[in-house]
């Protein structure tokens, strides 16, 4: 849970090195020292003002970030555990909010994803910011973004366009959230894409989207019809069960601290992977 990593261990762990195919070059990405500030971005606005069920959701979070008090049940500016450039909303524990929220609402809630930063989505944010080139001046699309660590990573590594898609609200307000504490522009949408293929992304990035056997079977021709419009396709798993390893070439593998609710280790192997 994410109260195993507050509030020292969200520092990036010396230990937890990556560990790099031959022939994918490291490259250095500037990373703020201590007291240093972030160079301000040009574009802070929203290209995408929130609607709908997403503004009543933002709405709804804004107020939980700005409640008095501490607890399980509250959402907190926090660093992410293996992206410590990057800081997200996070619940301490998600399932305890979760009950909460729908305990308020007096109706069921979508499961709180976005609330937890998933081990997939940090490693393709290491990935980014580690290899900024990857991002930089191209449009990216951020499928099943979250928390949006995937999409905030690609802007902060230059990318001129970054769409962070995810068709549950609540996720969509804390892309939203999450992209103003750090300072950059995002435009969060909650259209279902996987019937297309990316329009006009020059960068598509999945983070932990195998986990679901049906939701697979829909996410992989849709990685590979954008792949063959011309995209660059990067996944990031850890290993979940419908993950189609024959057919995506490995990239990178990183040790990432896991924050997510029911898993015991608390380090898990996450490869970053590409279509063949």
């Amino acid at each position: 849970m994410i109260a195993l990593y507050l509030p020292d261990s969200n520092r990036r762990n010396p230990d937890l090195l990556v560990e790099v195919p031959q022939g994918v070059p490291a490259k250095n990405f500037h990373r703020p020292r201590r007291g240093e500030t972030r160079p301000e971005r040009g574009a802070l606005r929203h290209a995408c003002p929130v609607r709908g069920p997403a503004a009543a959701a933002l709405s709804e979070l804004e107020r939980e970030v700005g409640a008095p008090g501490d607890g399980l049940d509250r959402l907190r500016l926090v660093a992410a555990p293996f992206v410590p450039e990057i800081r997200l909303h996070l619940a301490e524990d998600a399932i305890v909010w979760w009950a909460r929220m729908e305990a308020a609402s007096g109706h069921a809630l979508p499961p709180p994803y976005w609330a937890s930063v998933w081990a997939g989505g940090q490693a393709l944010a290491r990935h980014l910011l580690d290899h900024p080139e990857l991002a930089a001046g191209r449009r990216v699309l951020d499928l099943a973004a979250g928390s949006g660590v995937v999409a905030i990573a690609a802007a902060l590594a230059g990318a001129s366009r970054v769409v962070a898609n995810d068709i549950d609200p609540y996720a969509v307000a804390a892309v939203t959230l999450n992209a103003r504490a750090n300072r950059v522009s995002v435009a969060a949408t909650g259209e279902d894409l996987l019937d297309s293929d990316a329009g006009d992304a020059d960068l598509l990035l999945a983070g932990d989207v195998f986990y679901d056997g049906e939701l697979a079977g829909r996410v992989l021709p849709f990685l590979r019809r954008a792949a063959a419009r011309g995209s660059q396709v990067l996944v990031g798993d850890p290993g979940r069960g419908h993950l189609p390893r024959d057919r995506l070439d490995l990239v990178a593998s990183y040790r990432v601290p896991t924050t997510e609710p029911a898993v015991d280790t608390p380090v898990r192997r996450v490869e970053v992977l590409r279509p063949r």
